[in-house]
C-alpha cells in the first residue's frame, strides 16, 4: 500500500479525500499525523496550481515522503474583478477569516449582488520524489457551478466547509447540507481527483 501525506491540517478536507479515494491502494496521512514541526508555507501564487505546487514541494523537503497538496479558487459570475475571491477565499483585505467571518462576508456579497453563480477551480500537486512530480488543474477537477445565497440553510455548520451552508445545487435546488452523502462527497472532492490518483498508481506500477 502506498503511503501518502496530504499537506493539509484541515480535518474536514482530509476526511473527504480519504472517503473519495476509498478502494485505492493508498494510505493517506494528514499533517497532524506527523510528529514533526510543520513548516509555514507562504501561499503567494496567483492560481490554485501555483499554491498547490509550492506547498507540496515544501512539505516534501521537510518530511521526505511522498506528499500531495491541493488548492482551490472560488470564482463568481458578474462581480467586479476586485472582489473576485480567486485563491483568496479565506483572506479578505489581508485578513485570514474564521468560518463565521467567512459566512458574514459572503452573505454580504450575496445580499449585494443577488444569488451568485459560483464555481471552484481546483488543483493538485503530488511529489513522489525529486524526479517524479505529478500535477493538474484540469477541468475534471473543477466543481460544477452552484449558487451562493445570502440565506443560510440553518445554524448547523460543517467545520472547515463554512460556505456549504450558503451553497445551493443548481440542478436540484437543494442546499449542499441536504444532498445525499454520495452527492455531497462528490461536491467536496471532485471525480477528477479519483482519476488523478488512479493514473498515478497505474504509472507507478509500470516503473
Amino acid at each position: 500500500m502506498l503511503k501518502l501525506l496530504y499537506g493539509t491540517g484541515n480535518s474536514a478536507k482530509l476526511d473527504a479525500m480519504r472517503h473519495r479515494l476509498e478502494g485505492l491502494n493508498l494510505e493517506i496521512l494528514g499533517l497532524r499525523d506527523i510528529d514533526k514541526r510543520i513548516p509555514e508555507v507562504e501561499e503567494n501564487g496567483v492560481t490554485p496550481l501555483e499554491n498547490a505546487r509550492v506547498k507540496a514541494h515544501a512539505y516534501y523537503e521537510t518530511f521526505g515522503m511522498p506528499v500531495f497538496s491541493c488548492d482551490s479558487g472560488l470564482y463568481f459570475e458578474g462581480v467586479p474583478e476586485e472582489i473576485q475571491p480567486g485563491v483568496h477565499v479565506r483572506t479578505v483585505n489581508g485578513k485570514y477569516l474564521t468560518d463565521e467571518e467567512m459566512l458574514e462576508y459572503y452573505t454580504g456579497l450575496a445580499r449585494k449582488y443577488g444569488d451568485l453563480k459560483a464555481r471552484y477551480r481546483n488543483a493538485i500537486c503530488l511529489v513522489m520524489d525529486r524526479d517524479h512530480v505529478y500535477e493538474s488543474m484540469a477541468e475534471s477537477l473543477a466543481s460544477q457551478p452552484f449558487l451562493l445565497t445570502a440565506r443560510p440553510h440553518s445554524k448547523v455548520r460543517h467545520k472547515g466547509f463554512p460556505l456549504d451552508s450558503l451553497s445551493v445545487d443548481i440542478e436540484t435546488g437543494e442546499y449542499f447540507y441536504d444532498l445525499k452523502e454520495e452527492q455531497l462527497d462528490v461536491v467536496a472532492v471532485e471525480d477528477g481527483f479519483l482519476q488523478f490518483f488512479q493514473n498515478v498508481l497505474q504509472e507507478n506500477a509500470r516503473l
